[in-house]
């Protein structure tokens, strides 16, 4: 497994190494019969010489690229087929020296990412040459699919509908867009004929298509009699899609059927002036309904992607739902997903931010550089601008930030060229290819980016962190992440985070005795941020005592626990932060309107900062994720020695609810106080200040209580069976807790179908309760949570068979007070 210890390094030679890959294959039709012979490969990971019959066809150099080779005259009975590639590191190495008038940085990633040099000279996978949070593998290979196609006449190419709302009349339209190849000299007429039948429309066309590439547009108008269902994002509503079947007839005889499905939304990124504030607004306006954008980052599931199967996509993309998310950005150092990635989240109801393959690096703007990546954006927007579920189109990751806060140290008078180039290529460049494939979502040229008023400094703004502009992206390892005023009260955060290590049951697969340390060299070797392992222990310090256990193994599998629980804490402190600051304005910040944490995904078994581990297995943050993207959630927050508690929602409707908060000692699982407080109106698509009270009068109420004896539950409650998750608030750093008892925890475990209940029992309140089956696959209901009853019932669903005995040999159970 090149995953396993030290692999990535140890097969390093790999792709030092040029590689052909060849074959012979006997044609499998008569090639006589057919006016046109092409080999398409639909993805070349990168640089190869194709080869057919010892006859060149031609060159790549793109990655995200889609490369037709015409092979009508070199085609036999019986061929030979080689492509014949060029390491990646040597070619981008060759680029970077031929590049001779000005540098472009950064030449190499930090030492501790032991990675490869000049990513940015090659269009391939960034992150490949590594990443802080991934190894170097730079493949090279023929990623996808790879076929002859055959044709008389014509030939379609693309194919893809958008949709949109014409408000004058009041109708839904569809914009069907049609490539062709066409073979004959002349144009060639026919009839289109567009059929859907659910919504009583069938509309049919006459065409023409002009020899070459020849590109048909039509305009479909949905039936006014038919009533349509919308699609929306995960939690506001249904994700309804409409089979559609459009069949094109041409002179020549031939028929082509397409058959796809028709979605029906609209996007809006709104970025008005806000009363009350500086600068514009910047959310997302689905179907004429503002959203508030909840999720997290995606990078590649694996370095190699023939491993990313349908049932890898699945697992991880449901695993986002389930947590409540309705969105995803999918971040510009990777790869532009294979398309059961879109079709999936369309059929979740999860949003995309797409960007473009450009992070965190300069790029160079010749000529044949501009051209190659005309092509790549030009086929991508193609292939996936039918999926509702992409909502913006994003230029690249943290480049404007990388020039507006000089990262690579670049001499002020020479910063023009630099400026120039990143206009040309995202804004000249890709921009304009974008708008002239699709204008049916909006495009920004970076993030962090300050939007519109980006545009208006010339793409460039001074400072694109600025919290009353656009999106944000922010990290902070250092001040207590519990202190939620170290945050940006921004108008969007689309990138922060902390790291944690994935459970010991997926180190386990890739390590030996040796490793299980937290100081090992593997331990080492695996972290790739600098100075990462050491910042989570600065960030659990904060609040918990540090393991000390004699036993080496028990120790690491502590500090990996403890890493989780101070994960999902700091991720929770800043998530709800966000979430509660979205309907006020404070000093002129304020009216946030997306929280997308990174990351959600892992690439291999390492230290990171993603909540679902390489495997799918969830972190006890994605359980908290759970909780702090629920649709309704009561959050506290202290300010100046008083306790304010908001109501978060995401509902279409206001509710009358109660508003139950209890207060326990750490050590007595009866409550020391209850509050009730009925007829708390809680406002749709809202956040609203339900309860405010100072800390003392609240200790002073309730016998016996100091902020280090006593924790802080809350929740929300309606007639109706609504209910939001219940809350916790600490008054004090778990390393002062007074009064917290080492728990007796067990569970017993039944079956019930095909599903697992576990009944656990305690003695004493338990802070940060944690089940693990180890490496049996599946999820529980709830997880890392306050225990402050003697009874809780959790769901296990397994997401493969599995049984009571397994479960019993495999459970282990953990609670705070269990490290020692």
């Amino acid at each position: 497994d090149p995953y396993y210890r030290f692999n990535d390094v140890m097969y390093r030679w790999i792709s030092l190494d040029n590689w052909t890959y060849s074959r012979p294959f006997k044609t499998p039709f008569d090639v006589r019969k057919w006016q046109k012979v092409n080999l398409v490969f639909e993805g070349v990971d990168t640089v190869a010489q194709i080869l057919m019959n010892n006859v060149t066809l031609g060159r790549t150099d793109n990655m995200f690229s889609r490369y037709t080779f015409d092979i009508t005259s070199v085609i036999q009975e019986v061929n030979f087929v080689e492509v014949r590639f060029l390491s990646a590191i040597s070619y981008a190495t060759q680029q970077s020296r031929c590049h001779k008038a000005y540098s472009i940085p950064p030449a190499c990633p930090p030492p501790v990412q032991k990675g490869e040099c000049h990513a940015n000279f090659i269009r391939k996978e960034q992150c490949s040459f590594s990443w802080d949070w991934g190894p170097s593998f730079p493949t090279q290979g023929i990623w996808k699919d790879v076929r002859i196609e055959a044709y008389n006449h014509y030939h379609l190419i693309y194919f893809s509908l958008t949709s949109f709302f014409v408000k004058s009349a009041q109708q839904w339209s569809l914009e069907v867009q049609s490539v062709f190849d066409v073979v004959s000299s002349k144009p060639i007429a026919g009839l289109v004929t567009v059929n859907i039948p659910k919504l009583q429309t069938q509309q049919t066309f006459n065409v023409k298509l002009q020899p070459r590439e020849g590109s048909i547009v039509l305009l479909v108008n949905i039936s006014k009699s038919s009533t349509v269902e919308a699609w929306w994002p995960n939690g506001h509503g249904k994700q309804t899609g409409y089979n559609m079947t459009t069949t094109f007839i041409m002179e020549e005889g031939y028929q082509i059927e397409k058959f796809s499905k028709a979605y029906f939304r609209t996007v809006e990124l709104v970025q008005e002036p806000i009363p009350g504030s500086p600068g514009l607004s910047f959310y997302f306006r689905i179907n004429g309904r503002p959203i508030f954008i909840k999720g997290s980052n995606w990078i590649p599931a694996d370095s190699f992607q023939d491993r990313v199967t349908y049932d890898t996509l699945w697992l991880l993309l449901k695993s986002a739902a389930d947590a409540n998310m309705n969105a995803l950005r999918v971040w510009g150092g990777g790869v532009y997903e294979q398309d059961d990635f879109y079709s999936i989240c369309d059929e979740l109801g999860i949003m995309i931010w797409q960007d473009f393959m450009f992070a965190c690096a300069l790029y160079p703007t010749d000529q044949n550089y501009l051209e190659s990546v005309k092509a790549e954006v030009s086929h991508q927007v193609r292939r996936l601008k039918s999926h509702p579920s992409i909502i913006l189109w994003s230029g690249n990751n943290e480049n404007e930030a990388a020039i507006a806060s000089n990262w690579f140290s670049i001499p002020h008078a020479d910063l023009e060229v630099y400026i120039k180039d990143y206009v040309m290529l995202y804004v000249k460049n890709i921009r304009e290819t974008v708008l002239t494939e699709d204008k049916s979502r909006p495009f920004i040229a970076s993030s962090p980016t300050n939007g519109l008023e980006s545009v208006k400094e010339g793409w460039l703004s001074q400072n694109p962190y600025d919290t009353h502009y656009g999106d944000t992206h922010f990290y902070d390892y250092i001040s207590d992440c519990w202190n939620w005023t170290v945050y940006p009260k921004t108008r969007f955060a689309s990138e922060y985070g902390f790291q944690s290590w994935p459970s010991f049951s997926t180190i386990e697969k890739v390590s030996s005795t040796e490793d299980w340390s937290y100081t090992s060299n593997f331990s080492l070797h695996r972290q790739h941020h600098e100075n990462g392992n050491d910042q989570m222990l600065q960030q659990i310090g904060h609040h918990f005592k540090l393991p000390q256990s004699t036993d080496p193994i028990k120790k690491f599998k502590d500090m990996i626990y403890l890493t989780q629980v101070m994960q999902a804490q700091c991720i929770k402190t800043e998530t709800e932060f966000y979430r509660f600051s979205r309907s006020e304005i404070i000093k002129g910040e304020g009216h946030t309107m997306g929280a997308l944490y990174w990351q959600l995904n892992d690439i291999w078994q390492a230290p990171s900062w993603a909540s679902l581990e390489y495997g799918g297995k969830w972190k006890l943050l994605h359980y908290f994720a759970q909780n702090f993207f629920a649709p309704l959630l009561p959050v506290a927050y202290e300010d100046k020695g008083v306790l304010y508690i908001y109501g978060v929602s995401d509902l279409h409707v206001d509710h009358k609810l109660t508003l139950r908060v209890i207060v326990h000692t750490w050590s007595s699982l009866e409550p020391v106080c209850t509050l009730a407080k009925d007829g708390v109106i809680i406002k749709a698509q809202n956040a609203v200040p339900i309860y405010k009270e100072s800390i003392n009068d609240l200790l002073g109420r309730c016998r016996n209580c100091t902020r280090k004896s006593c924790v802080i539950t809350f929740c929300l409650v309606g007639e109706d069976g609504l209910q939001s998750p219940v809350n916790h608030h600490f008054l004090s750093s778990l390393k002062d807790a007074v009064g917290l008892e080492k728990t007796q925890l067990n569970a017993s475990i039944s079956q019930q179908d095909d599903i697992y209940i576990f009944v656990l029992q305690t003695t004493a309140v338990a802070p940060f309760v944690s089940l693990d089956v180890g490496s049996i696959k599946g999820k529980f209901s709830d997880n890392g949570f306050l225990m402050t009853k003697k009874k809780k019932t959790v769901v296990f669903y397994p997401w493969e068979p599995t049984s009571v005995e397994e479960l019993e040999k495999s459970l282990t159970l953990t609670s705070l007070v269990d490290i020692v």
